[in-house]
């Protein structure tokens, strides 16, 4: 595991843009696994500057989402579909027919999600996968639990997950209680892993998920396992 650790949110989101640009660089087809929040919209911002200057080429990219709430659509301006086309999609040169998130109006959840998977499986597999982290270890929206879940699947938020994304919404209530997300199994197959945690808020989780024991109740904490990951951390 690579940790480094810099000052501001300013330069976590340049060296995070850094090595997704390199791996883009470098293979131009590949597959990148995306994340939604807060945390990562610095990178996309500084993802569209080099797209725009000509330096990172998106039109051969693959893209995979870890999540979308259960109940919302594309339309709606609170689902990560949405998000990504906000945020990304329409502001660089990919193909939006190879840009993927789950369906959080499937009719069937648990077939959705192992569609989701084997959608996953036909690409290759994933090559750089983004992540942030919950205050409660969560990545994509696999929350803490007696076991690790290997599929995409159906979950219950926390309330600590629903209180930390209400700032997002109106007010609390309309935060959705349950999302699919891909499942641990798709996140550590990926080749790479790069996770952007900002802010003293996140100081401890991330001492607790890298720097203590494996333990599925602080989800994150299975990435110690994985051979090619990269944290980056800003103290501010």
């Amino acid at each position: 595991m690579t940790f480094i650790e810099v000052e501001t949110y300013e330069e976590l989101s340049k060296k995070a843009a850094d090595i997704i640009g390199a791996q883009v660089i470098l293979k131009p087809n590949c597959v990148l696994g995306l994340a939604t929040g807060s945390s990562p919209v610095g990178t996309y911002q500084q993802l569209i500057e080099r797209n725009k200057q000509g330096t990172v080429d998106f039109s051969k990219v693959t893209s995979v989402n870890l999540d979308e709430y259960v109940g919302l659509d594309g339309t709606n301006d609170q689902s990560y579909r949405y998000f990504m086309d906000h945020q990304l999609f329409n502001f660089v040169n990919i193909d939006k027919e190879k840009t993927h998130v789950p369906n959080g109006c499937a009719a069937d959840l648990k077939a959705e999600g192992a569609a989701y998977d084997q959608m996953i499986k036909d690409l290759g597999g994933i090559d750089l996968q983004l992540l942030g982290i919950g205050p409660d270890g969560h990545i994509g929206f696999n929350e803490p639990a007696p076991v690790f879940t290997a599929e995409t699947h159906e979950v219950a938020l926390e309330e600590s997950t629903i209180k930390a994304n209400a700032r997002f919404f109106a007010n609390e209530d309309e935060v959705p209680k349950t999302a699919i997300t891909m499942g641990m199994m798709s996140i550590m197959q990926a080749r790479k892993i790069l996770l952007v945690a900002n802010g003293p808020a996140k100081k401890d989780i991330v001492e607790k998920a890298f720097f203590g024991p494996v333990d599925p109740m602080v989800p994150a904490s299975l990435l110690q396992l994985h051979a090619d990951v990269t944290v980056i951390y800003s103290k501010n």
